[in-house]
């Protein structure tokens, strides 16, 4: 996989996630377990995974809920992981994967019982065009589920330039960006909860979501590019180095809203 340098911090956040194989969300399972609930997928025949990653959700949503899956993602090496592990849960003919981005997502309107993303959105320029694709593609009656981080106070300015550059430029929305997003995407019967981050539970709820053997086989690889890519070495120390100033100043929210006829 050939690995786009950042100016700033060496290896991209996005190309470093990809060619390790390791994605994350707050809140682990129970997160998405309670996101799944509120938007009703026992009654789901067909699901949208926005910004899919390596997969997770994607094959956990086929398994228990025994619906057809599509996830996509922007980036052909999480769709190769991605179907990497719908063979390894045994999902291969429940689930289906693409390359789309989120702001012109290639389905037609009305499609999907539900749509499901999880820290895809922070990462997207045009937020409000995002969550409009996800609620076009969306069924009237179906469901919006949405799992992205927020701050609950300004970063310094030092921490900010460091995270702007990992990011691509994009910086991390304070709830208030969230709760105008979520207000104005039109959709009924919305639900908005926040959530404070255990920072001591973080580590052990993603290796628990991703698995034990996925997670050593991706800190191996992590390792790997260490050891043999100077450039990686700057990016860790922004992109790891820095997350516990980070998530001292971070919680996360749940916001699901039902499409109307």
């Amino acid at each position: 996989m050939a690995i786009k340098n950042d100016a700033q911090s060496g290896i991209a956040y996005l190309d470093m996630q990809a060619y390790v194989g390791i994605t994350k969300h707050i809140g682990g399972r129970a997160a998405t377990d309670q996101l799944l609930a509120w938007c009703h997928m026992e009654n789901a025949r067909e699901v949208l995974v926005v910004g899919c990653g390596i997969g997770v959700s994607t094959a956990y949503i086929a398994k228990k809920y025994d619906c057809h899956v599509v996830g996509v993602d922007i980036s052909d090496k999480m769709i190769e992981w991605s179907r990497k592990r719908a063979k390894r849960e045994h999902v291969e003919s429940n689930t289906e994967f693409r390359t789309a981005d989120i702001q012109a997502l290639p389905f037609e309107a009305n499609r999907f019982d539900a749509v499901v993303v999880e820290s895809v959105v922070a990462f997207v320029q045009d937020k409000a065009r995002a969550i409009r694709e996800c609620v076009r593609v969306t069924k009237p009656g179906g469901y919006v589920g949405v799992n992205e981080s927020f701050l609950t106070e300004a970063l310094s300015t030092e921490l900010a330039e460091k995270l702007g550059g990992a990011l691509g430029g994009i910086e991390m929305p304070m709830l208030e960006t969230w709760q105008s997003l979520w207000d104005a995407s039109g959709l009924q019967d919305r639900v908005f909860q926040t959530y404070a981050i255990d920072a001591r539970n973080e580590v052990r709820d993603r290796i628990q979501w991703i698995g034990v053997r996925w997670s050593l086989e991706g800190f191996a690889r992590l390792f790997r590019l260490y050891l043999t890519r100077p450039e990686a070495r700057a990016s860790v120390a922004v992109q790891y180095g820095s997350t516990a100033n980070l998530i001292a100043k971070m919680e996360y929210a749940l916001f699901v809203g039902r499409k109307g006829a």
